[in-house]
C-alpha cells in the first residue's frame, strides 16, 4: 500500500501522524445543526447502526402504516441530501452516517448541515471507526449507558480530520468498492452457513423419522405432514408415554405467606432451541408446599408456550443444572414416563414435522402464536425401539459436532473478514495508506 509523502502529529488523543497537508478541525467549522421542521409526504429515515441512514418506508404499504402510526409530522426534523445525522442516544454505538435522500428524522435525531465543501460519506466512514465512537462515547451526557446523550453542543466541539475534498471523494469511492467485496464474500459464507443448517435438519429430520437403516420395510404413520415410518414403530400421542407439567403463575404475592423461600425460576428467555440458557436467571419467592409442583427433574424436557413464531414449541433436555429450579407457566415441563428417551423427544420438538404439528395447531394473532398443554400432549410421538433411540440419539449427535465444526471454521473467516474490512477502512480514513 502506498502512504502519503510526508506526515505531520495530529494533536489527536486518538491518532498519532496524519498526512502533512490534511487538517484538524472542529466540528463546529464544518456544520450547523439543521433545525428545519418536518413536513407531510416525506418519507421517515433511520439510522442503523450497521446501514447508516436509510428510508424504513420503501412502499405506499409502509407509507400507510406510518401514516396510521402519525399522522403529525411537524415535531420530526427534515434532512436534506449532504447532511450527517445521528441517534442522540445511540451516537456512541456507531448510529451515524450521512443522508441520501430528502426527508424527516426522530426529534431524537441530531442533523448536521455541512457549511462547507465536504463528502458527507467520507465523514460516515469516519465516524463509524472505533477511535470515533470512542469520542462520541465520551461526549455524551448520562450517568449509563442507557441515559447516554450526545447533543450537539458537545457533538460541534469533537476534533475531525479533514483531507481535501478530491482525496476525500477518492477515500469514498475506494472503500465503497473494496468494502461491498469484502461484504460480497462476507454474504456468500452466510449462505454457505445457511445450506449447512438445512443439510444439518435434514440429516437429523431423516434420522428421526425413518431411523438408520436404509432399507427397513415403512408403513403410513396416519400424520398427514409425516408420511411414512418403520414398520416396527410406534406413533402415540406424548401425553401416553409423558406428563405434561405447567409452570407456576407470575403476579402472586407468595412472599407473604408463611414458610417461603427464595426460587430460581426459568423464563421463555432461558429455553432456547436445543440448549439452556442459563445466562441471567430470575428468582422469585414462594412457599415450599407450593413451589414443590413446579419443581425441574433431571431429565424433564421444557418446552416453550409461544410468542414470537421462533419461541412457539422450542426446548431442550434439563439436566439439574440448577438445584431446586421452577419453571413459569409459559414454559412446560414435560416428563416421560415410559418407552422414550427424554433426549429423543427433545430431539423430535425441532424437526420439521414436530414444527409443523405446533404451527398448524397454535392460537395464532398477528405475528404471534401459542400452544397449550392439552395440545402439546396430543403432538404425535415417534417411538422406535429403546437400543434404536439410542443409536439415532448418537448419530445425531455425530451430526451435530460434524456441522458445527464445519460452521464454526466459516464463523472464524467471516470474523477475519470483517477484521480485514474494519481496518481497510481506519488505515484508509486516517491516512496511514493513500488511495
Amino acid at each position: 500500500m502506498r502512504r502519503y509523502e510526508q506526515y505531520k502529529p495530529s494533536s489527536l488523543d486518538w491518532l498519532a501522524d496524519v498526512p502533512s497537508h490534511w487538517q484538524v478541525v472542529a466540528n463546529r467549522a464544518l456544520f450547523r445543526e439543521r433545525q428545519e421542521a418536518g413536513e407531510d409526504g416525506l418519507p421517515v429515515l433511520s439510522v442503523s447502526l450497521h446501514t447508516g441512514v436509510s428510508d424504513d418506508e420503501q412502499n405506499e404499504e409502509e407509507n400507510a402504516r406510518t401514516r396510521t402510526r402519525m399522522t403529525d409530522r411537524t415535531s420530526y426534523k427534515r434532512v436534506r441530501p449532504g447532511d450527517v445525522a445521528y441517534n442522540m442516544m445511540r451516537a456512541w454505538q456507531g448510529a451515524i452516517g450521512a443522508v441520501r435522500t430528502d426527508g424527516l428524522v426522530s426529534p431524537a435525531y441530531v442533523v448536521a448541515a455541512p457549511t462547507a465543501a465536504l463528502n458527507p460519506a467520507y465523514f460516515e466512514y469516519l465516524y463509524r471507526t472505533d477511535w470515533l465512537i470512542g469520542e462520541m462515547n465520551r461526549a455524551s451526557k448520562g450517568i449509563t449507558d442507557f441515559r447516554k446523550r450526545l447533543y450537539w453542543q458537545e457533538f460541534k466541539q469533537l476534533s475531525t480530520l479533514v483531507p481535501p475534498l478530491d482525496e476525500q471523494d477518492c477515500i469514498v469511492a475506494f472503500l465503497d468498492q473494496k468494502t461491498a467485496e469484502v461484504d460480497a464474500a462476507i454474504a456468500k459464507k452466510e449462505r454457505l452457513i445457511e445450506l449447512l443448517a438445512e443439510q444439518r435438519g435434514i440429516q437429523i429430520n431423516q434420522a428421526v423419522t425413518r431411523g438408520l437403516q436404509p432399507n427397513v420395510a415403512l408403513r403410513d404413520s396416519d400424520v398427514e405432514w409425516l408420511g411414512v415410518i418403520p414398520q416396527h414403530w410406534e406413533s402415540v400421542p406424548l401425553k401416553h408415554v409423558s406428563a405434561v407439567q405447567s409452570g407456576l403463575t407470575l403476579g402472586k404475592n407468595y412472599a407473604q405467606l408463611r414458610g417461603a423461600k427464595r426460587y430460581p425460576y426459568l423464563r421463555v428467555a432461558n429455553v432456547q432451541d436445543g440448549y439452556i440458557d442459563l445466562s441471567e436467571v430470575t428468582e422469585i419467592t414462594m412457599p415450599v408446599r407450593e413451589a414443590k409442583n413446579y419443581l425441574l427433574r433431571t431429565g424433564d424436557i421444557l418446552v416453550t408456550e409461544g410468542g414470537d413464531i421462533d419461541k412457539l414449541g422450542r426446548g431442550n433436555c434439563w439436566y439439574g443444572e440448577i438445584e431446586d429450579c421452577l419453571h413459569q407457566n409459559h414454559v412446560f415441563a414435560v416428563r416421560v414416563l415410559c418407552k422414550v428417551r427424554p433426549e429423543f423427544v427433545s430431539l423430535i420438538t425441532s424437526v420439521p414435522y414436530a414444527r409443523r404439528y405446533f404451527t398448524t395447531t397454535a392460537n395464532k394473532t398477528t405475528n404471534l402464536a401459542s400452544t397449550n398443554k392439552t395440545k402439546l400432549g396430543n403432538l404425535p410421538l415417534l417411538v422406535p425401539p429403546l437400543q434404536e433411540q439410542d443409536a439415532i440419539l448418537a448419530h445425531c449427535h455425530d451430526v451435530k459436532v460434524r456441522f458445527a465444526g464445519l460452521i464454526a471454521g466459516i464463523n472464524k473467516e467471516i470474523a477475519a473478514l470483517k477484521e480485514m474490512k474494519n481496518v481497510l477502512i481506519a488505515e484508509t480514513i486516517s491516512g496511514k495508506i493513500k488511495v
